[in-house]
């Protein structure tokens, strides 16, 4: 049983992990590490909760640098962590990770328009939905080699993750490769 009360008659999903938190730091040590990732690697990919990112790459606590949002989309955002990572941090590396059955092949930028209906502002940002994910793995790789303010771009690799294996495959950079999915 708890030794602390709820502060509301009901218990909410926020309050479950901060207890979760307080039983965390009871055995916490600091671990002494700087914010430099160790393998000076950003990874960003999908929000999906799907995805143990640090899991399924053999990653420990302090090896990469972590960026995710709906879809693992480079947006403006996207790039300001990375020149942050790159150019204050350390890292030289870059792994971008889309996968399948992601919900971003299910909406459109209609999706924007509905919001401005329904609250009366139209989002100032793109719903940055796709069709084909290793196109939009592309796309993304495109956007972080061409943009002038991340000073390292030679090594950016791009993949899928599949949600039903686990298994990555990496997508060719060529716009116009093609992958045999059968593969996977």
């Amino acid at each position: 049983m708890s030794t602390h009360a709820p502060r509301f008659a009901t218990e909410t999903v926020t309050d479950r992990l901060v207890e979760s938190n307080r039983a965390y730091a009871a055995g916490f040590t600091d671990p002494g590490m700087d914010a430099r990732p160790v393998l000076q690697v950003a990874v960003v990919a999908c929000m999906d909760a799907r995805i143990d990112l640090h899991a399924s790459l053999g990653l420990e606590l302090g090896d990469c640098h972590t960026i995710r949002n709906a879809g693992g989309v480079v947006t403006d955002d996207t790039i300001r962590s990375l020149t942050i990572s790159q150019r204050a941090l350390g890292t030289r590396s870059v792994v971008l990770i889309h996968h399948t059955g992601c919900g971003l092949q299910t909406l459109t930028e209609d999706f924007r328009h509905e919001l401005e209906l329904e609250v009366g502002q139209r989002p100032a940002w793109a719903v940055e939905a796709f069709r084909d994910v290793d196109q939009d793995v592309r796309q993304s790789m495109q956007r972080v080699r061409t943009n002038p303010f991340l000073p390292h771009t030679d090594d950016v690799r791009g993949f899928v993750f599949d949600v039903a294996t686990g298994l990555l495959w990496e997508t060719d950079p060529r716009p116009d490769a093609v992958r045999d999915h059968s593969e996977a």
